[in-house]
């Protein structure tokens, strides 16, 4: 299956096991480490206990955090203390082997009105399922019976799910999937626009049942395309995220066996509309295999890392909070075996100010970050703890 990188793994001790035989033994570290940052910044224990969290995020307004468990769980930290009951429980319905598992959560704008939310799983047969369901009279409680499938897609292999689902700044609900697992993207699905596969997907809920295909996605009337692509080129995008002040688009895009790559894509230029991101042709800015490949067309990441510095990119935010205004504008990834924490900014295009944050490495693996109601960044930790960036 070639060398992939076990992001979702059954569990914790597997996880390191994967990253110390392929993390900075075979490849030399060509990427130069960024300065330590001057901002002093800590991390603050919100929670700890949770089963393998990989996803934190809140309603507009909510002071709530709602937390997804790999298992098939969301728990709901409130005023400072995990609810014992979790907001809800979809364990028997859930596939968790290899990188499978509840995925992704997403609360669209009118969830106050509305009580209605998005979920991203792979079920017990390990295909990627979309749904929604409505909280019930008890605000810290889903309805689990009102489970209404949206979108399907059946997985070959049972790694690269992508997983992360939100709603843009237009309100629609993008859908990340990696390109179906097994390594090099043998069925070519990352270049393909008729698989849903290996690409960010845009939909309307509130046009249609299931949903609707908004009018001006980029492929829509293109003989042979999925319309409901949004970008492609994609071969596990572990978080993409929209800055909440600009739109412009993030995507920690996951590599193969050299060059993990973050790649962005402005809101003036359309927040990645119709942009092709480059796998398979490309591995970060390198043509994928050696040798030369047609570069026409494909957006490069603005960013790479080798595997001498790491092995599995988890996609960030950029910090929009106002308890450290300093950080106002800087992009926040990981690596998830190594466990560190950089950040930078993207300015006219290009990178810069890049930074390294010692301070916030919560010791062990990295599988996401989350960000609450008011903007403010959080550090997910694999051992189950929850941890929130804080002035020092």
């Amino acid at each position: 299956m070639g060398r992939t990188r076990g992001l979702l793994a059954v569990s914790l001790s597997l996880i390191l096991l994967v990253a110390a035989s392929s993390c900075g033994s075979e490849f030399t570290n060509e990427t130069p480490e960024p300065p330590e940052g001057t901002v002093p910044v800590a991390l603050q224990e919100v929670a700890a206990g949770l089963a393998f969290p990989l996803y934190l995020t809140a309603p507009a307004g909510d002071p709530r955090l709602f937390v997804v468990e790999k298992g098939g769980t969301i728990r709901v930290i409130k005023d400072g203390a995990v609810l014992g009951t979790p907001f809800l429980n979809l364990t028997g319905a859930v596939s968790t082997g290899s990188e499978q598992g509840l995925l992704g959560l997403a609360f669209p704008p009118d969830y106050v009105s509305t009580g209605r939310f998005a979920v991203h799983y792979t079920d017990p047969a390990g295909n990627t399922r979309v749904s929604t369901f409505l909280a019930s009279s008890d605000p810290d409680l889903a309805d689990a019976a009102t489970e209404s499938v949206v979108l399907t897609a059946e997985q070959p292999f049972p790694n690269h799910n992508g997983g992360q689902i939100r709603f843009g700044p237009d309100g629609h609900l993008y859908i990340a999937l990696g390109d179906g697992g097994s390594g090099d993207d043998p069925g070519g699905r990352g270049q393909s626009l008729d698989d849903l596969l290996g690409a960010i997907l845009r939909i309307d809920l509130d046009g249609g049942i299931p949903y609707a295909v908004p009018a001006d996605n980029p492929f829509v009337g293109t003989a042979g395309a999925r319309p409901e692509i949004w970008s492609y080129g994609l071969r596990n995008p572990w978080r993409f995220s929209f800055d909440r002040l600009n739109g412009d688009l993030y995507v920690g895009d996951v590599g193969q066996n050299q060059w993990e790559e973050i790649d962005y894509a402005p809101a003036t230029a359309g927040a990645g509309r119709g942009v092709n991101f480059g796998w398979r042709t490309m591995e970060g800015r390198h043509c994928f295999g050696g040798g030369s490949c047609d570069q026409t067309g494909l957006a490069l990441p603005v960013l790479e890392y080798d595997h001498g510095s790491g092995c599995s990119v988890t996609g960030g935010y950029v910090y929009r909070g106002t308890a450290i205004p300093e950080l106002q504008g800087h992009y926040f990834y990981a690596d998830f075996c190594q466990g560190w924490v950089p950040s930078l900014r993207v300015d006219a295009g290009v990178v810069t100010a890049q930074a390294d944050w010692p301070t916030l490495r919560p010791g062990g693996s990295i599988p996401s970050f989350g960000e609450d109601s008011a903007g403010e960044l959080y550090v997910l930790a694999s051992d189950g703890r929850v941890l929130k960036i804080v002035p020092r």
